[in-house]
């Protein structure tokens, strides 16, 4: 078979480069990522955990890990797919508004699904319908904002993730005790948002872009991996994040058997402690990072400074179990990642090999976000597991973070 594309127009065809930035463009990029982040972490982070334990709580553990890691997969090959598929119609906020409105329809599914088959099915679609929305918004940044505000504009789509990590917690918390309800809210706000976003925003149609056999289309997502600048930035981002989530993912763990608590705290109440100061902390990074990186014009020292200071953060808990060795990881991580965040993806936007393929190619660097968070929690369980403890862990995550800032390093087209 081969994937249609509306009109035309000549294959190819370059689209002019932005001469300015819409207005109000940057908010609603915050408001339409804040969406999408608030229903991965309410939803995968505490609603479908408490659905799954409902349904078999002997099992949950298992049962979660299983639809964690198939949802994952599905995710990490459908956002290329979706990407390129906009990339073609020459549009994003019909995909944009079609994915948001969709995400309703499948929270309602995924509110009913009362098996871990159905369960999975119908996370699957949600994964589906958000990453047609993810892959839309994405390509947002290099379709409509010049060079000179891409720093801006990334942190704009930086800061949706500790605004839509505390909405996402807080709301999923709200809903612990009727998680159908919590899903459809999760699905309300997302397509709020994406009515919001297509309805204040107008983009110009792009070149129309000719079929492109099934076959012909996969071997250009390779493809984009064999530009020299592209595949360095690639390689980076997957370091950075298998590192960040092969620790984050074992936050809860770590403060039962590693940190040394205050008398009478709970793991629990350590996370709710822990995660308002990494998000604040992110906030202020992401703004001041893209800020500043436009003023300088230099993305790749404040990716590679960002890196490194990550791989700092990481050795703290590494040689002090204490709380207050935990508290400087969480607030120094949280610099780091939101600044290492904001910075890169305005370095990436500055790399794709081809205009024209940009929502394609911004979803193949999708795969280094999502590739790794599939295969981090079986690697952390495995230095864990084989007699490093948690200590081993965070030294080869702040390896990891040094070795993705190494990796800047070899780009050459951008400073």
């Amino acid at each position: 078979m081969t994937l249609s594309s509306p009109g035309t127009g000549t294959a190819g065809a370059v689209r002019p480069s932005p001469e300015k930035t819409g207005r109000g463009l940057l908010p609603l990029l915050l408001v339409g990522n804040t969406a999408m982040y608030a229903l991965y972490v309410g939803v995968a982070g505490i609603l479908l955990a408490l659905q799954v334990e409902h349904i078999d709580p002997a099992n949950k553990v298992f049962n979660f890990g299983l639809i964690a890691g198939v949802s994952a997969i599905f995710a990490t090959i459908f956002n290329p797919v979706a990407g390129a598929l906009s990339d073609r119609s020459g549009r994003r906020n019909p995909w944009i508004l079609g994915g948001g409105l969709a995400a309703i329809p499948a929270m309602f599914l995924l509110g009913f699904a009362d098996t871990i088959l159905l369960i999975t099915i119908a996370w699957c679609l949600g994964q589906a319908v958000m990453n047609i929305y993810q892959a839309a918004i994405t390509s947002v940044v290099p379709d409509r904002v010049p060079m000179s505000a891409r720093g801006k504009a990334s942190a704009a789509v930086g800061l949706g993730l500790p605004f839509g990590s505390v909405i996402g917690a807080l709301t999923g918390a709200a809903f612990s005790d009727d998680f159908r309800t919590g899903y459809l809210v999760f699905g309300a706000i997302v397509a709020g948002a994406a009515v919001l976003f297509t309805a204040c925003t107008r983009e110009q149609r792009l070149p129309a872009r000719s079929a492109m056999p099934v076959k012909a289309q996969l071997a250009a997502f390779a493809s984009a991996l064999k530009d020299h600048d592209f595949r360095w930035a690639f390689i980076g981002r997957a370091l950075i994040v298998l590192g960040y989530f092969a620790v984050s993912g074992y936050q809860l763990y770590i403060l039962q058997d590693h940190t040394v608590l205050p008398d009478g705290m709970k793991p629990e109440a350590a996370v709710a402690v822990l995660m308002p100061l990494t998000s604040v902390a992110m906030v202020v990074s992401t703004v001041l990072g893209g800020w500043l990186s436009d003023k300088y014009d230099r993305r790749k020292l404040f990716v590679g400074a960002s890196a490194l200071l990550s791989a700092i953060a990481l050795v703290i808990p590494a040689v002090s179990t204490s709380w207050t060795a935990m508290l400087a990881f969480s607030v120094v991580n949280g610099l780091a990642f939101g600044c290492y965040m904001a910075v890169d993806t305005a370095l990436v936007t500055m790399v794709l090999p081809t205009a024209q393929d940009a929502a394609r190619d911004m979803g193949v660097l999708n795969i280094a976000n999502a590739g790794p968070q599939i295969i981090a929690p079986f690697i952390a369980s495995l230095i864990v597991s084989a007699g490093g403890g948690y200590t081993a862990l965070f030294i080869v995550a702040a390896l990891l973070a040094v070795a993705g800032a190494l990796a800047v390093k070899p780009i050459r087209s951008v400073r």
